[in-house]
């Protein structure tokens, strides 16, 4: 079984009869095989987790504190062997992993610092005379958490730890491209001392999803779903908690522009646009898909765009192209740039007829002269490519930045801080940059998005909160 990734349901590892082949997309060929949860493997998740829920919710914050720091500091020791997990799973380069072991051991730190404050309740005063008021903070019950594979550790801590630290118990349901690293996620709260039950960690084959997925949702006993993936999946999900009337959290898609104004630190911003654009291929939920540039420093600044691409991810034009997870993230990004330079728009970097050494690899693209009226313009990439697009002034790049069903995340380069401000206070998103790339996640920070970017918020203070309900007590009290 060593070669088999198994589900983690009561505590237990489980090898159910169906499985999934995971293929790295380095190599495009088989690295391990996945057990894939059948419909009673579901319902038994769920049950063990409705039956830890009372005990759980029960102990004390300290204990909850010292698994999720616990948590923290295993990950860390296991650093290697997750991030070699992530990889091989989803091509993630070694500082892209890095960062994701990071981050997620700074989320797991923070979250169990903020437990005390976020449990804290409050006592409002009443309107009638001898009556007082106790409001509390409790867990929702089962909450079930849906993450996916593009940062397999962020996404798929968060997904739990926040509903954890509140006292619910969680079923973390991973993605099917990266289950050896949700795997290792239900593996390192076990070792941290995290009780049998209180987390239940499953993964299915792709065309068992609607089934397992409706299972789960439709169970009772799930009273919150978080979900963080594409718009069309979580339109899909929303809909069937809805049915169901379950609250959901939605961290979904991004069409995230760039504004450089023409007072703009030219080489800073390309550096900051660069990462932006094509950190982790451009398989981020808040990469940069559109750089608007005002048109008097539109030369300028492509220069040093295409420098600091070059710099950053291609030093050696001669190696092998970045890796994306997915083939079809390929085929779209290509399908998006044919389609642009076939309504008149220009390559400012890259070549549209690369041949790579295999069906997973793409090369960063810039794409000049992008308009309404290609796929592009409006349509998620999640790949690496971008658009460059001359702006007049302030006004149209709002205006575009604007002109999106998404509002995820954003940025602004301008040596004017007033100006930034009232421009980030213009956009609609979830979150605005200035003077940094789009692509900014910290523990501290809420996250989360607007528009068919989602709803509620990840992280910090906001995290906690949405894994928490409120109840009003009232009482009358002695009045001699």
């Amino acid at each position: 079984m060593e070669n088999i990734v198994p589900l983690i349901i009561n505590g237990e590892e489980t090898y159910p009869t169906a499985r999934f082949q995971v293929i790295s997309p380095h190599t495009s060929t088989g690295i391990w095989e996945s057990s894939s949860a059948l419909q009673e493997d579901a319902i038994a998740a769920v049950e063990t987790a409705a039956h830890a829920f009372s005990s759980w919710s029960k102990s004390r914050v300290e204990d909850r504190r010292q698994i999720i720091l616990k948590a923290a500091d295993i990950l860390e020791a296991r650093s290697d062997e997750c991030r070699g997990y992530m990889e091989k799973e989803t091509g993630a380069q070694e500082r892209f992993s890095k960062f994701n072991i990071k981050v997620s051991a700074d989320l797991l730190r923070e979250i169990g610092g903020g437990i005390g404050a976020a449990l804290a309740g409050t006592i409002p005063i009443c309107q009638e005379e001898g009556t007082q008021a106790l409001v509390m903070k409790e867990p929702y019950g089962v909450c079930l958490g849906i993450a996916p594979w593009n940062a397999p550790y962020i996404l798929g801590f968060r997904s739990v730890a926040y509903a954890l630290a509140a006292g619910n118990t969680c079923i973390l349901k991973g993605s099917e491209t990266s289950p050896r690293c949700h795997w290792a996620i239900g593996s390192i709260f076990k070792e941290a001392g995290l009780p049998d039950g209180v987390l239940n960690v499953i993964f299915h084959r792709p065309q068992d999803a609607a089934e397992i997925t409706n299972t789960l949702i439709e169970h009772p006993a799930v009273r919150k779903i978080n979900f963080t993936g594409s718009t069309a999946v979580g339109s899909i999900i929303a809909s069937s908690a809805g049915k169901n009337l379950k609250p959901v959290l939605m961290e979904l898609g991004g069409k995230s522009s760039a504004i450089v104004c023409e007072d703009a630190n030219i080489q800073k911003a390309a550096v900051h646009c660069a990462l932006g654009a094509f950190l982790h291929s451009g398989q981020i939920c808040m990469s940069t898909e559109r750089i608007l540039v005002h048109n008097s420093i539109l030369e300028s600044f492509s220069q040093e765009l295409t420098k600091a691409v070059s710099n950053i991810f291609e030093p050696d034009p001669s190696a092998q192209a970045p890796v994306i997870a997915q083939a079809i993230g390929v085929e779209r990004n290509k399908k998006l740039i044919s389609d642009a330079v076939s309504k008149g728009a220009k390559l400012v970097y890259g070549h549209l007829d690369t041949t790579e050494t295999s069906k997973y690899r793409m090369r960063p693209t810039i794409v000049g002269g992008v308009t309404k009226a290609m796929n592009l313009y409006s349509t998620e990439s999640f790949g690496p490519s971008v658009s460059l697009i001359a702006v007049e002034n302030d006004e149209q790049a709002i205006e575009i930045a604007n002109d999106t069903d998404y509002g995820l995340s954003g940025a602004v380069f301008t040596e004017n801080l007033g100006r930034g401000l009232y421009i980030a206070g213009r956009i609609e998103s979830g979150a605005i940059h200035i003077n940094s790339m789009s692509v900014h996640d910290e523990a501290r920070l809420p996250h989360g998005g607007t528009k068919k970017s989602g709803w509620g918020r990840f992280n910090g203070q906001w995290g906690l909160d949405e894994f928490l309900k409120t109840k009003t007590i009232t009482f009358q009290g002695y009045n001699p």
